[in-house]
């Protein structure tokens, strides 16, 4: 499954594309809000992250058209059939920060989700930290429902954080 925006490219992950996964995560400033990222990230990590992505259809390389480089990955994690809920997760190489690819990539990942998944709720725990990041779910439509105390611990530094509960409704959005 593709999905096509104006920059950028969707698409199942690969080992080719392990390479550039390490090139965009191996990166405390990527790595410290993720909760299974290693800091530092080797080439073994990657593969054992892609190996896991390809036998899960709900996790995206994010690829830029220009380039066919990966630059970031979407997916969704807890996938709940029964209750048509699923946590929704992406990062960035920081180099690609700020440019409205995170945006880019949520809105029709978002669509994928509610229409193809027949989902009814995506949810996201956010540190309370990551301004940016929070930017991008309230500009999606996600709604903070609340605060979920000492909830994420990141490989990467070690560090709890606090994280703001996100969720959005397929009810919320015309579809």
């Amino acid at each position: 499954m593709l999905i096509v925006t104006e920059r950028l490219i969707l698409r199942p992950m690969g080992f080719k594309d392990c390479n550039d996964i390490v090139e965009n995560i191996n990166n405390l400033n990527v790595s410290r809000y993720l909760s299974v990222v290693p800091y530092p990230y080797s080439l073994k990590d990657a593969r054992a992250f892609v190996k896991i992505a390809k036998n899960d259809c709900h996790f995206f390389a994010i690829v830029l058209k220009s380039s066919g480089k990966l630059i970031g990955t979407i997916g969704l994690m807890n996938v709940d059939d029964y209750v048509k809920r699923a946590n929704i997760g992406y990062w960035f190489g920081q180099k690609y920060w700020g440019q409205g690819f995170a945006s880019e990539a949520l809105k029709p990942f978002i669509k994928y989700a509610f229409k193809k998944l027949k989902l009814i709720r995506l949810q996201a725990g956010i540190a309370i930290e990551n301004k940016p990041s929070i930017n991008v779910l309230k500009k999606a439509r996600f709604k903070k429902e609340g605060i979920r105390r000492k909830s994420l611990r990141t490989r990467s530094t070690g560090k709890w954080h606090d994280t703001y509960v996100f969720a959005l409704l397929k009810s919320d959005l015309k579809l």
